[in-house]
């Protein structure tokens, strides 16, 4: 065992200089996201907040959604409780998400590239990259682990000590590191990266959904799922070590198959052969929409299909909205308005933030064109009678349809579970929820116009589209608490777009930023047709 992991450390200062960037990124990102809400969630567990929200929590819907806690009764709920129940399975699925990503991208998709065929061409043992790739994950993950506790024992909340802290922290800890073996093993069994992702992705989902149907119907089964291990340790109330325990042997048992599977496959290799496809294409991929649609199914599959479930997940609170608003004054001003309903003023917001969302799958549609012109993917492409102009028109028609094929389902999503969940005393219809959906469509085609300025005119700014999206979306939401100047809250292309169901739809407004983020689409175009591409340079 000890030569097939020679000089290991070589290659694990090799990762660590590679991704540092990255890695402070993630870590501070998430470490800070993780245990920074302790100062929000205090504001919503003031006065009656703790009972208002421990009685929506009882909501099996929201128990299959963020998993149930150990406490029995509204008074024993603390703001430790809240904090865990709410927070603790999301943060430890995103860990496990972005660190499977990570561990294939330095494995399988290296592989692919021909950087481990000439990093073994040294003298280097056959599985030093994979054993360096999993120390590098212990490395970051227990970075992460140690910010979180930090940020949370910062606070100084009574409810949420040190103890519970760091088991909040390494609960996130040890997520990050089954995602990281699921990953390795997923990357020895698969031909490609894309598989491997794939199958990680589809494991983990899996894992979630099982949990899900566990938790509602019986608890006890969930203790044999690796993601009910994430939540199960109840940080802040009972304290329980077991499932950390349960993380560990799964992590070394599955580490160890994946160093057996890639001790005895062939370079580039996999167990499960890569499928061959058709012997002829079809008609479909001999045209540019077909080719293009193509290669985004996979990315508008999965985020279409995320925003009906994001929406039907709102909707079903819309059964305890009554006692989820009246719990705290906090929580009544973001999501409530005098003069109108209940019902409206909790959709009007819950539209709006819906909607943000939505418009991240147009904007990585139109920055995976980018990045498939940096890894020379389009050259064939270009040597043939295509055109620039039609591969940035095609793309350009499939981001906006995916626009609105977004804001339909997580209207459709949101109307149909919230009308079910509140047993027919709705004053709301299902048309009211889509008219609310697509007023905010040219917000999203706004975002969409950015990025095709962004790929035409300078690329290597596409990514701050993101920033100004969660700047867009965090003024809209917390704006009202805020109380912030009028031009600040117009600085956010969100605040410009009356809410409805609350307010009436304003066709200036539409049509202004519609022509507006059509202008900025055009723009794009010719900045994309025009400018040098890279290519061959």
């Amino acid at each position: 065992m000890l030569k097939e992991i020679v000089r290991w450390e070589v290659l694990f200062k090799t990762l660590l200089k590679r991704d540092l960037r990255k890695a402070l990124i993630w870590i501070l990102g998430l470490g800070l996201f993780t245990g920074g809400f302790v100062p929000a969630f205090e504001e919503i567990g003031s006065g009656q907040g703790l009972i208002g929200m421990y009685q929506t929590m009882l909501n099996p819907a929201m128990i299959a959604m963020v998993g149930p806690t150990p406490i029995q009764s509204a008074t024993e709920y603390t703001l430790g409780a809240m904090y865990a129940q709410e927070m603790l399975l999301f943060c430890g699925l995103f860990a496990m998400i972005i660190q499977a990503l990570h561990i294939i991208s330095h494995s399988r998709k290296d592989e692919e590239l021909g950087f481990t065929e000439l990093i073994q061409s040294y003298q280097v043992g056959r599985l030093s990259n994979s054993f360096a790739l999993f120390i590098e994950a212990i490395v970051i993950n227990g970075l992460l682990a140690l910010v979180i506790a930090s940020t949370m024992i910062v606070f100084q909340v009574e409810s949420i000590d040190a103890y519970g802290s760091f088991l909040f922290a390494l609960t996130v800890m040890m997520a990050g590191l089954i995602g990281a073996v699921i990953a390795l093993v997923m990357a020895q069994i698969n031909e490609t990266s894309t598989g491997a992702i794939g199958m990680s992705m589809g494991i983990i989902g899996l894992m979630y959904l099982v949990r899900g149907a566990t938790d509602v119907s019986n608890l006890s089964l969930s203790m044999l799922n690796p993601m009910g291990w994430i939540y199960l340790t109840y940080p802040f109330t009972t304290n329980n070590y077991l499932p950390i325990i349960y993380s560990f042997v799964f992590i070394l048992a599955t580490l160890v198959l994946s160093f057996s599977l890639e001790s005895n496959r062939d370079m580039n290799a996999g167990y499960l052969p890569a499928y061959e496809g058709r012997a002829n294409a079809k008609k479909s991929l001999l045209s540019v929409p077909g080719l293009f649609y193509r290669l985004n199914k996979g990315m508008l599959l999965a985020w279409l299909i995320t925003y009906f479930i994001l929406g039907a997940s709102y909707g079903s609170i819309y059964g305890d909205m009554q006692t989820f608003l009246e719990s705290n004054e906090l929580i009544a001003a973001m999501f409530t308005y005098s003069g109108v309903s209940i019902e409206a003023s909790f959709t009007s917001v819950i539209i709006m933030v819906m909607l943000g969302t939505v418009a991240i799958l147009p904007i990585a549609i139109i920055n995976k064109l980018f990045v498939q012109e940096e890894r020379m993917h389009l050259s064939q492409l270009y040597a043939s009678k295509l055109t620039y102009q039609s591969v940035f028109l095609t793309n350009l028609t499939i981001a906006i349809l995916a626009s609105v094929l977004g804001v339909l389902l997580s209207a459709i999503g949101l109307g149909y579970t919230a009308i079910y969940m509140m047993e027919g005393k709705s004053s709301m219809l299902i048309m009211d929820f889509i008219k609310a959906g697509f007023n905010f469509l040219p917000a999203i085609l706004f975002f969409l116009g950015l990025s095709a300025m962004s790929i035409g005119y300078y690329p290597k700014a596409r990514n701050a589209i993101y920033i100004y999206l969660a700047y867009s979306f965090a003024l809209n939401y917390f704006g009202g608490l805020l109380d912030l100047p009028e031009f600040i809250s117009k600085t956010a292309i969100f605040s410009w777009i009356p809410r409805m169901p609350i307010k009436e739809f304003d066709l200036t407004v539409f049509v202004s930023i519609f022509v507006l983020s059509l202008l900025m689409m055009v723009a794009g175009y010719f900045g994309y047709i025009k400018r040098d591409r890279i290519e061959g340079s």
